[in-house]
């Protein structure tokens, strides 16, 4: 699996399972840059090439505010360089630093790196071992597949937003930008599915991942609620159950913040009675079973809600902990940024970035038993690693790199 005379930037003797590998990383923005910062936590070596001035990305930086934390979020643990494809000798540059490398990783639009002679064909006529991994927003074929694509349009497309938000209200974004990231996991599990099949034959292969394709399956519960209604659109269920099988399931108001809570069987259901203090609801017809308790939803929620609303949300917490009802605060970014949790556990690390300070940044959240963490190193300026990798790792000598800089093809 792996490619002689790697670039790494520090030399260790611990084993982690992409060691040895080296990745060819043009891609952008979310979907691509996340699945090789996964691969570069897992030991491969990531060569992350930008046009001169850098990513799309790396542009937000300008409007301040914390714009440039996903940048650093995302690129960490990679090498940067920059190149002209469009100037002969930046695309032959790229295919020889092909022949070297074991993964090729892009998220233009279908047919972008054709037209540069640098698509799939191309790059296995100059090393058949490669393998060519892409990421778009409906996939390369298909009547869509010209569509323009951000995660907002793919979140409308794949039906995602239809189902986030109230009855009453207008279909709504989900907050985080999870096509790109469903995406980004897709396109790492293809192209560890690809390494590992060419162990066994020795030859690369193209995989690639559409956005919408990488959201449809989370829309599960939704799909089995317009099959119970007959092949009906159901409603949107606000903070509810998407298919309308569990009560309660919500998020409650508290006297200072929100919790969710959710009870799935009959024993969360005692546990949650004795919670609240409230026998009398062990014998109450309406609740018998869960399917009684979702039909009367609304009492369900005015009952357990009329009991959130005068406690604290850290004392309902641990009531329910205690009780062992499924639950959580509702929290905040603050909250998020520091947990203690997902801190001892080196999830979360905080570093100080030579650009933007003192950051927090999240690890891989893949474990591998045997290795420690790998070291967060933190994101490289625009081609900050130029000379390493085109010098010391691709042979070009000293003097044509000199030469090529000036030129402005690196």
């Amino acid at each position: 699996m792996s490619s002689s005379n790697t670039p790494q930037a520090e030399q260790s003797t611990t084993h982690y399972p992409l060691s040895g590998v080296t990745v060819i990383d043009l891609s952008h923005i979310y979907n691509g840059p996340y699945a090789t910062f996964l691969m570069a936590l897992a030991g491969a070596n990531v060569i992350k090439v930008e046009p001169h001035g850098g990513e799309h990305l790396r542009h937000r930086a300008a409007l301040g505010g914390g714009a440039a934390l996903p940048f650093a979020m995302l690129n960490g643990n990679k090498q940067a360089v920059t190149m002209n494809l469009k100037d002969p000798r930046g695309k032959e540059l790229l295919l020889d630093m092909v022949k070297k490398a074991d993964v090729f990783v892009e998220n233009f639009a279908p047919g972008a790196t054709d037209r540069l002679g640098l698509g799939p064909g191309d790059l296995r006529k100059v090393n058949p071992r490669i393998i060519y991994a892409s990421s778009s927003g409906y996939g390369r074929s298909g009547p869509y597949r010209d569509f323009p694509a951000m995660d907002l349009t793919v979140q409308a497309m794949s039906g995602a937003m239809s189902v986030t938000g109230y009855p009453d209200g207008p279909p709504t974004k989900c907050g985080p930008a999870l096509a790109d990231f469903f995406a980004g996991i897709h396109l790492y599990g293809g192209i560890m599915t690809a390494l590992y099949d060419r162990e066994k034959t020795g030859v690369g292969r193209m995989v690639e991942v559409s956005m919408q394709e990488a959201v449809y399956a989370s829309l599960a519960s939704n799909l089995g609620m317009y099959l119970g209604l007959g092949k009906k659109s159901p409603q949107r269920t606000g903070n509810r159950h998407g298919g309308m099988a569990e009560a309660p399931y919500n998020v409650y108001q508290t006297s200072d913040g929100w919790i969710a809570i959710i009870c799935p069987s009959d024993r969360h259901w005692a546990g949650l009675i004795e919670a609240m203090e409230a026998p009398q609801l062990k014998t109450d017809p309406r609740f018998a079973n869960l399917k009684l308790r979702v039909q009367n939803i609304d009492a369900i929620d005015a009952i357990v809600g009329g009991w959130t609303l005068q406690h604290k949300r850290e004392n309902i917490v641990a009531l329910l902990q205690q009780h062992r009802v499924p639950h959580a605060p509702v929290r905040d970014m603050q909250e998020v940024i520091s947990d203690p949790h997902m801190h001892a556990r080196g999830t979360l690390q905080d570093i100080h970035h030579p650009e933007y300070g003192d950051i927090t940044v999240q690890h891989s959240p893949m474990h591998y038993e045997g290795v420690s963490r790998m070291p967060l190193r933190p994101s490289s300026k625009v081609g900050a690693d130029g000379r390493e990798v085109f010098v010391n790792w691709l042979g070009v000598s000293a003097d044509e790199y000199q030469a090529l800089v000036k030129r402005g093809v690196l």
